[in-house]
């Protein structure tokens, strides 16, 4: 397996730099969900050229590149496109420095401060060199393009325009992220690997007053702080402590003025776990415990409770991962991991889904190697390396690029290899 990819990868000198310059390009100009037409028109453009079939505009701006060469499986390569309305400061030469105006008139800055712009790019150049090493593989390889992840609602996007007509159905979708780990690092986990995701919107409903006459009102404020503090019983008291879950509230606003008591208060939280028992008993327990609170504040109404966004764990399937682990093993050696779960969440899964297919989805590192091994010496990880979605989140570009173009090649050949 190793000698094939190796032959297959061989192709990767003669186009690095043009990914390098490829990857630059889409770091400087990134786009929001939904809005990715310049990042797809690269992509399909690109593998028009290495002569794959190419359907673009699925669900908006996803794409889908079919390069059929003869019988055998069918493997589908997926990565997301879309940035993030956070403003870069990396202080790198092909630093973005875009901006969007929102519906509303506000001005936000774009940044992809989580690496699809590596994705993107390493998909292209697994595809190039898939393209030219036709005599070393029989079947078919995807290469799909998806919008709008951030968002959660991208790979449904694409499945409700169709997507599962407009490409054949995979024997395996393949998958990738870059991680605040050592470039070079490769890391693949069988079972629950990344976290659902869900965030809810929480509506309490009083009774307003005057400051002075509490006796008057039925008080949100006081409703919605005594949620808050129950809402972090849940996992510290009804999950076992083997169970990794995580309940965030991250916004309560409530009222105008420090002598009114107002009509409603708005909480929003954000739920993280690793599997859909779980998932279900702690969403469960966030809408008994607040209707629980309600009730025992004479609230006049019931509690409204939206779910905001949402996003379905990543479970990788066992013999996918397996032999993606194993084909990265001979080809990485040392450089191949088993990586810890993750509480970053992602809606790759629901493509997979829609075809009936296995998956297994993996991370790379993006962190210069030697500033990262320096702040593992001083326990300094967390304060000195930048996370995804940070500000300051910009993977070091060589062997960040090698890597993923290379881990994308080994694991399409662990299938396509015949």
């Amino acid at each position: 397996m190793s000698d094939r990819a190796r032959t297959v990868l061989a192709g990767l000198d003669g186009i690095r730099t043009e990914l390098e310059d490829l990857y630059k390009d889409l770091h400087r100009h990134p786009e929001l969900g939904l809005r990715e037409h310049r990042t797809a028109g690269k992509a399909a453009d690109a593998l028009r050229s290495f002569g794959y079939e190419v359907t673009d505009g699925i669900g908006g701006t996803g794409v889908v590149a079919v390069l059929a060469n003869g019988e055998g499986p069918v493997v589908m390569a997926r990565a997301d496109m879309d940035a993030l309305p956070v403003r870069e400061r990396t202080g790198l030469p092909y630093a973005s420095t875009v901006t969007v105006t929102d519906e509303d008139g506000t001005e936000q800055p774009v940044t992809h401060a989580c690496g699809h712009d590596v994705h993107v790019t390493s998909l292209i150049g697994c595809a190039q060199l898939m393209s030219r090493a036709r005599d070393a593989w029989k079947g078919t390889f995807v290469a799909l393009f998806q919008p709008s992840e951030e968002n959660g609602d991208g790979a449904e996007a694409m499945i409700d325009d169709g997507l599962t007509s407009k490409a054949p159905r995979p024997d395996v979708v393949l998958a990738q992220h870059v991680l605040p780990y050592p470039a070079g690092y490769v890391g693949t986990r069988t079972g629950s690997f990344l976290a659902a995701a869900d965030s809810l919107r929480v509506t309490v409903h009083g009774r307003g007053a005057h400051g002075s006459m509490p006796q008057s009102a039925v008080d949100p404020v006081v409703m919605a702080a005594m949620i808050v503090v129950r809402l972090q019983t849940i996992v510290s008291r009804e999950l076992a402590a083997t169970t990794p879950a995580v309940v965030t509230v991250g916004s309560v606003h409530a009222g105008t003025g420090p002598n009114v008591i107002p009509d409603s208060a708005v909480i929003q939280l954000n739920v993280r776990t690793y599997d859909d028992a779980s998932r279900t008993q702690v969403l469960d327990a966030v809408e008994r415990i607040v209707k629980a609170e309600c009730q025992a504040s004479r609230s006049p109404r019931e509690p409204l409770i939206e779910r905001i966004s949402s996003f379905p764990p990543t479970v990788n399937d066992e013999a996918p991962t397996r032999r993606v682990a194993e084909a990265f093993a001979a080809y990485f050696g040392d450089a191949a991991h088993t990586i810890d779960p993750q509480t970053a969440s992602e809606d790759m899964s629901e493509i997979p889904r829609a075809f009936g297919a296995p998956f297994t989805y993996w991370g790379i590192g993006g962190t210069d190697p030697g500033l990262y091994a320096a702040a593992e010496k001083k326990g300094t990880l967390a304060q000195d390396v930048p996370v995804n979605h940070s500000s300051a989140f910009a993977p070091v570009v060589q062997p960040t690029l090698d890597t993923g173009v290379s881990a994308l090649t080994v694991a399409a050949l662990a299938w396509l290899g015949a």
